[in-house]
């Protein structure tokens, strides 16, 4: 800790650069892309070619999506999605709860 400063420093982690190659981790294959990108072997990446306009069109549709549908929806049919979510999630699990209804309690 600096002694100047009250708080510790932080570690510095890797590239925050959106512009540069993410962190190799390995010098091999550093050493191969750079010989590479040297070389004119691998392309420059060129910018998107998307329509700013369309893109805003669709961030603002997905905002109010998920909202719209659940105004739509019945509460049966939510209950039916949870549902079907519920099970998705806990497939996997080894230990599955009984529920009141089926233990016969």
């Amino acid at each position: 800790m600096d002694e100047r400063s009250s708080t510790p420093k932080k570690p510095r982690s890797g590239n925050k650069s959106p512009t540069r190659d993410k962190g190799h981790k390995d010098f091999n294959e550093l050493a191969f892309m750079i010989a590479q990108k040297a070389t004119g072997e691998i392309p420059k990446e060129e910018p998107s070619t998307k329509n700013p306009a369309a893109v805003t069109l669709g961030r603002l549709g997905g905002l109010k999506g998920g909202k719209a549908r659940a105004e739509k929806l019945t509460p049966e049919e939510r209950k039916v999605i949870a549902k079907k979510a519920a099970d998705k999630r806990w497939a996997g699990t080894a230990f599955i709860a009984d529920s009141p209804e089926e233990s016969g309690s």
